[in-house]
């Protein structure tokens, strides 16, 4: 029996673009799209279709880094002050 591999969710690619490739596929470099959003190659707009040789690279993920690279910034400091509440609670028998 084969295994059948997860699909995942956010799996993306990008075009690598051959040393002599068009500038359509130049300006598609280090950009990390959807599967889904990956043009076929070549590029409608290829000056070279017949020879060109550009490629794709996938990931599983086509977020390039972590998407909390800085957690602790969202998670607020303790309070050092003094305490400026004059109640304790919200219930009444929390006043007297």
């Amino acid at each position: 029996m084969t295994e059948v591999k997860p699909r995942l969710k956010h799996r993306g690619a990008e075009v690598i673009a051959a040393a002599d490739a068009c500038d359509a596929a130049r300006s598609l470099t280090k950009l990390r799209l959807q599967s889904a959003d990956i043009p076929l190659l070549p590029l409608k707009t290829c000056d070279r279709p017949a020879t060109c040789r550009c490629k794709y690279r996938h990931f599983d993920d086509r977020r390039a880094g972590s998407r909390r690279e800085n957690e602790e910034a969202l998670v607020p400091a303790a309070h050092q002050g003094a305490e400026r509440r004059r109640r304790s609670g919200k219930r009444e028998s929390d006043w007297k």
